[in-house]
């Protein structure tokens, strides 16, 4: 039996796809437990698996929701800035918190949600054996490949291997704070220096749940990565949907997902525009919207609304999907061979949007600009492509090949299981493994005193070396 700990950012979506893989792995006869701040603790649902809170100092109970709020709307520039800095605030704190909680948990090895790198870093910090998941778009970077949030859509050409570096270099300026504090720990652990997330993943196993069809051509993906398809299994095996769908009518599904599901005047925006091609709209929007909010987007053409829908059921039903085009519910619409019209918003999204559009799986508009018209126009084209149903079965049978969860398990046990064996022989059962190796300040629990990184007034983070270097 092993022992994982999860290592994630503190976002539901992320939390859903890991806990898919560890109940897999509970149910193999591991043991599973999710590492991080304390309001995080509902995203875990299975009952099977533990939670450990950390960071109350810095991360406490209630702070998590402003996290999410200004991630959804940053607003402006400086509300960007703001968000990167929770990011590496985030970071900071997991590396301070978790490797005590590691040696107290009696954790073997690591399951590390690429967008958090905190858990590559700590995973080489404290010689454990870890596996990347890249619950999002992966960022293993390769020269001509756009950066997972970005826009643009891949081409072999000069010109567009020329705007791809320039966008990444754009965007390492603006993770300069985040950079800043992977840096830092990263010293702090005795590590080789990085400062970036594609520098913080795993040496022996990288698991991605899109498909080699999804994603844009690479050329050098590392020998330890993994496509593997949708770890979260889409649920088609529920109760049929409690509305009363006309089959002579099109029917459209739309969300905008678990964090941007208030955004009443985009809803009214696709619920004129389905008002228009005449077709019945059905609009999940998480909690994100009130009564009365609900009623207006009635009013404005949506023919039901909820807070939560079933989404595989929604999705197999659906005409056509309208989406903020969240990865998780790309592939969903990709399985069902449901064809999407994406709006994406955040995070990774413009890049997933900009896959799709590429291998024909449904078309892309702009959240901010998007007109009734334009809205109106996408949808009667998704809804009259003939030549879309055949590139989507293509789409779902590749899915289904790729091996999901169970494929994904076995990549895991396979990386892993020789490496705690040996570790436990030399180390004694129970104990964390690479303690000795450690730097003192982690090994003691690795307490803000001892190695910190501050904030500057204007946002960005300032590493200091640990207390010893400064002497």
């Amino acid at each position: 039996m092993i022992h994982f700990g999860v290592i994630a950012p503190a976002f539901s979506s992320h939390f859903q796809v890991l806990q898919a893989l560890a109940s897999a792995l509970v149910d193999k006869g591991h043991r599973v437990t999710f590492i991080h701040q304390a309001d995080t603790r509902p995203f875990v649902t299975d009952p099977r698996i533990g939670f450990e809170a950390v960071g109350a100092d810095t991360h406490p109970l209630g702070s998590l929701a402003h996290t999410i709020r200004a991630a959804a709307n940053p607003g402006s520039p400086w509300g960007l800035r703001r968000v990167i800095v929770d990011l590496a605030r985030c970071t900071d704190m997991l590396c301070r918190e978790v490797p005590a909680a590691l040696s107290r948990l009696g954790i073997d090895a690591l399951l590390c949600d690429q967008m958090e790198a905190a858990g590559g870093l700590i995973g080489d910090g404290v010689g454990l054996p870890y596996v990347s998941i890249a619950c999002a778009l992966p960022v293993n970077r390769e020269p001509g490949v756009p950066l997972p949030v970005m826009p643009f859509v891949w081409d072999d050409t000069e010109k567009s291997a020329q705007m791809a570096a320039q966008s990444e270099r754009i965007y390492d300026w603006m993770m300069t704070p985040h950079r800043r504090v992977i840096e830092s720990r990263a010293a702090g652990f005795g590590l080789s220096r990085r400062g970036a997330l594609h520098e913080c993943l795993s040496p022996l196993a990288q698991v991605s749940q899109i498909i080699p069809e999804f994603d844009f051509p690479r050329r050098s993906l590392p020998a330890q990565f993994h496509y593997v398809g949708p770890l979260r299994p889409v649920d088609t095996s529920g109760p049929p949907l409690p509305w009363p769908i006309e089959n002579d009518r099109p029917f459209v599904f739309a969300s905008l997902g678990t964090v941007q599901g208030y955004r009443l005047d985009l809803f009214k925006r696709i619920a004129q525009a389905c008002r228009r091609v005449d077709a019945q709209l059905l609009v999940g929007h998480c909690g994100g919207l009130n009564a009365q909010q609900s009623r207006e987007l009635e009013a404005a053409g949506a023919t039901w609304v909820t807070d939560y829908a079933p989404q595989g059921a929604a999705l197999m039903r659906a005409d056509a999907v309208v989406s903020h085009g969240g990865l998780n519910t790309v592939l969903d619409a990709m399985a069902t061979r449901t064809p999407m019209l994406a709006m994406p918003i955040a995070f990774d999204q413009p890049g997933a949007a900009a896959r799709m559009v590429r291998i024909g799986a449904g078309r892309r508009a702009s959240p901010r600009f998007a007109t009734v018209g334009r809205l109106t126009t996408l949808l009667r084209e998704l809804l009259d492509d003939t030549e879309m149903a055949g590139r989507l079965e293509g789409l779902s049978a590749a899915v289904l090949r790729a091996g999901g969860t169970r494929r994904a398990v076995e990549i895991i046990l396979d990386a892993v299981e020789g490496r705690v064996t040996a570790d436990r022989q030399t180390g004694g059962e129970g104990q964390l493994p690479g303690a000795l190796r450690m730097p003192a300040a982690v090994a003691e629990g690795g307490s803000a005193s001892a190695h910190r990184t501050a904030y500057g007034d204007d946002g960005s983070a300032k590493a200091r070396a640990p207390a010893a270097q400064q002497a």
